[in-house]
């Protein structure tokens, strides 16, 4: 037998989000600061970066202990 996989393919709704509010920006319908209008890309992307970096710091703490 043979496994199945799902993939999912297209954007995702944060990547909508972050598409209509660019358009609405720039066609002038919202008076947003560019921070808020590109929330829905940065929020996840910081959040990313964060639990990266976190990673790191313990590993690095747990390579400190081990010596």
């Amino acid at each position: 037998m043979s496994k199945q996989y799902s993939t999912r393919e297209g954007i995702s709704f944060g990547g909508v989000l972050t598409i209509v509010f660019i358009t609405l920006k720039l066609t002038h319908y919202i008076d947003w600061s560019w921070w808020w209008v590109l929330a829905p890309f940065l929020i996840p992307l910081f959040l990313c970066i964060t639990f990266v970096i976190l990673c790191l710091v313990m590993a690095f703490i747990s390579y400190l202990i081990s010596k």
